[in-house]
Order: structure tokens, then sequence, then C-alpha cells
């Protein structure tokens, strides 16, 4: 691979001047010509780049952003993720109107980030900051998006985090799985990076049949906390089964979130017990999951209209409030995939 190629990882910018602007929309450059975006595509994600960091560097507090391909449909595009503490807006769509500012400039930011991009969305409360989540693709229209995102951030100081998450639809089983490598660094890496391998190719089974399969395929490495999940939605039940402190959590715009059941356990070392639960999962149920390096104190309340938005957005939110610093952190967000 090309040393400047962005892997499917991503890359997190810290955006706190307006330096961090040409280096954002520089690697955003290198990774839609290593995509084969196309000229006048990687013209528009340069564009994108620079007015998702402008809008950081002028109305945010803590802002970072997230460059990373994204794949679907066997397409590829690129997908950018801004996240701020900042003061935020009540309105979000009148926000992305041409002419509405809050700073004393032409307010065309947000404006020209819709127009550029072929997918966008967003969620913003005033005195909580925003997080918007656009894609660019090499051809429109973008393909259907997925029913399940997510995203994970290393520790402070490490280039690669030990937590990660995947998605795949085996013989019309749809399921999610949250990993989280012991420890930090190369090797937790390289023990999530294994689960993920064996999950996205393990045979079509239930979650507890899976966690066996990844347990045994893991064996060669330090180990890890894992869960995976499973929607059913003709029978409005998810299916889990989980070894570790992988947290989850049935939630419901205004009913109590719903924690499941991991039993103690290490994926790839010595013979765990493995167990699978069913639990509802009503129309407009959201399933959230993460490692133990987000706070498991987040409530719902505080975020009125969030399940309404894509859960990509959905996890960055999360992360943003409940994730930690010193450890790595993922959060991972499915829905009913139809």
């Amino acid at each position: 691979m090309n040393r400047d190629a962005v892997s499917d990882h991503g890359l997190w910018f810290r955006v706190e001047s307006g330096s961090a602007a040409s280096a954002v929309r520089r690697a955003a450059e290198r990774l839609g010509e290593q995509l084969g975006l196309g000229e006048a595509r990687t013209a528009d994600l340069a564009i994108v780049a620079a007015e998702l960091t402008s809008n950081l560097v002028k109305h945010a507090d803590e802002g970072v952003l997230l460059l990373r391909p994204v794949r679907l449909d066997d397409r590829a595009g690129v997908e950018l993720v801004g996240i701020d503490a900042g003061p935020g807006m009540a309105d979000l769509t009148l926000s992305s109107r041409d002419g509405h500012s809050t700073a004393g400039t032409l307010g065309i930011g947000l404006g020209a980030i819709m127009r550029q991009t072929d997918w966008f969305d967003g969620y913003s409360r005033p005195g909580k900051g925003t997080v918007l989540a656009v894609q660019v693709w090499p051809s429109r229209p973008a393909p259907e998006q997925s029913w399940a995102a997510g995203l994970t951030r290393p520790l402070t100081g490490e280039s690669v985090s030990g937590d990660g998450y995947a998605v795949r639809v085996a013989e019309g089983r749809h399921q999610v799985l949250v990993c989280d490598g012991l420890g930090h660094g190369p090797l937790a890496a390289a023990a999530t990076d294994a689960a993920l391998a064996a999950f996205r190719s393990a045979p079509a089974g239930p979650p507890a049949a899976v966690v066996q399969h990844l347990h045994r395929a893991m064996s060669h490495t330090r180990g890890a906390a894992l869960a995976v999940a499973e929607l059913l939605p003709d029978a409005r039940l998810l299916r889990y089964a989980g070894l570790g402190n992988i947290a989850a959590s049935v939630v419901v715009e205004g009913d109590r979130r719903r924690g499941l059941v991991s039993l103690p356990g290490i994926a790839g070392h010595q013979r765990p017990i493995v167990r699978e639960y069913d639990y509802a999962f009503p129309s407009g149920a959201s399933l959230v999951m993460h490692s133990d390096g987000v706070v498991d104190r987040w409530q719902l309340d505080d975020y009125p209209g969030l399940t309404a938005r894509a859960p990509l957005v959905m996890a960055a939110t999360l992360l943003r409030d409940a994730g930690l610093r010193r450890d790595d952190a993922c959060v991972l967000v499915a829905r009913v995939p139809w």
C-alpha cells in the first residue's frame, strides 16, 4: 500500500486551528485518488473537507474529524464525520441554508457541503455541540445507507485502536460484532482484526455459534471481549451472545433502555461459556453496542430526536459524550434493516 494511503480504519484529525484544514484536504484528496473517485468528485471532496474543517475552526470547541473509506453495495466512497462540543444549533436545517450565519460570515459553508455531497446527516443541540456526517461517491445516486454503522477511536497517543466492529448479512441473517482486544496498541488491534476477519467469513448461524467460531479463530491472539447480535425484524426480536465487558442496550425513544447480558470470558482463551438471549426489539428500536472505552451512563432522554438520525450520527454523538480519551473506544448502532 502507498505510504500515504488511508486505511479502512480511517484517520482522526484534531481541528484546533486553520492549519488543520490543509492537512485534512490533502488527506481527503489522496483518499479520493486511492479509491478512484475521479477528478471532478475528488475536487468536490476537497471542497467538502475544507468547509467542514473551516466550520470546526470557526464555530466549534474540541473539534475532531474522521476521514475514512466507506464501502456499500460493492462501491467505494469517502466518508467524513465532524464532531464538536461547541455551541450547537437549534435548527440544523435552517443553519444549512445559504445566507444563515452566526459568525458574521457569508453563511455558505453548510449549504456548500450539502450540495457537494451525495449523503448528509447530522445532529445538533444548543449548548451540546454538533455531529455532521457526509459521503462523497464516484457517481450518483449514493448507495442506500447501511442499517448499522459505527466508529472507533484509539486512546490518546496510540495510532491504532484495539476496538473494532463489523456488519454482515449471511444467508439472510443481519448480524453485527463489537470487539475489544485485550490491552492497547498493535497486539490488541491484531486480536480484533482476527475477530473481524473470522466474523466476515464465519458460516451462517445464530450468535452463540458465531461467537464459538470467533473463539476458535482467535486462539493465536491475546484474546478479546466481544459480542454478536442478530436482528430478527419479522419476530420483533434481537438475539445476542457476548463475552466480557461489551455493553449493549435496546433503546426506544421515550422509553427506558434495556441492557443486554454478556457472560464473563475472553474469546481466544480457555473455554468460555457461551449463551445467547432473546430480547424484544419493537418497531423504532435501536441497538447500541460499545466497548468499555465508552462510559455506560448515557441516557437517551438527553438526546431528543437522536434515534431519528442515521445510525452513524447516533454512534458519533454517543462516542463524543461518553467516550474515554484514556482508552480505545468503539460504538455501533443498528436498526431494523427495512
